[in-house]
């Protein structure tokens, strides 16, 4: 399975997938990694890890429909099968959408439905909700709407600050990320 991974930062994630299907038995390729900054700390992480990488930002297109085609061209071109969301914080379109059918995933800071968008864990946090965890779901039109793939589940701790849930939160999603893929390959 070849698979392009989306990621705009920092890339943990993208780390830990790469470290994950680094091994011969997973039979999970990283064609390439995209990047919508050409600052994100990622485009490091994948150089040192070997792993071809671009970027480039809508900003450098004449529209956002077409910056979405340049990315559909791009993993046509790189024969994608999938399309993996580490971190990328673009909303997905009807390009995309169009080429990559159910075969674009993303992974969440909550338990999805609840907090949806850019601030999960924070929102989970402030609102004082006793759990919160993980969610991996494909990518829909929708902000953090598409079918739900997997969830797990975290407490949050009396007294925990939220730089003490954050860093649970990420233990999880680089565990549980790499799994489900994983599974998916074999789908």
């Amino acid at each position: 399975m070849r698979c392009a991974i989306f990621a705009s930062g920092n890339g943990s994630n993208f780390q830990a997938l790469a470290e994950a299907f680094s091994d011969d038995q997973s039979a999970i390729e990283i064609a390439f990694l995209f990047c919508d900054q050409a600052a994100g700390y990622v485009l490091e992480r994948a150089k040192h890890l070997g792993i071809q990488s671009y970027h480039f930002t809508p900003k450098d297109f004449a529209s956002r429909q077409a910056y979405e085609e340049a990315l559909v061209d791009l993993c046509q071109k790189e024969a994608i099968d999938y399309i993996i969301l580490a971190g990328y914080m673009r909303i997905i379109h009807e390009p995309l959408l169009e080429a990559y059918p159910l075969r674009i995933i993303n992974i969440h800071p909550s338990l999805l439905p609840d907090f949806p968008g850019r601030q999960g864990i924070r929102d989970a946090y402030q609102a004082g909700v006793e759990e919160t965890g993980v969610t991996i779901h494909y990518v829909d039109e929708g902000i953090d709407t598409g079918q739900i793939i997997a969830q797990e589940k975290l407490p949050i701790l009396p007294g925990e600050s939220l730089e003490e849930l954050e860093t649970r939160i990420h233990r999880i999603e680089h565990q549980l990320y790499p799994q489900v893929i994983k599974e998916l390959k074999g789908r």
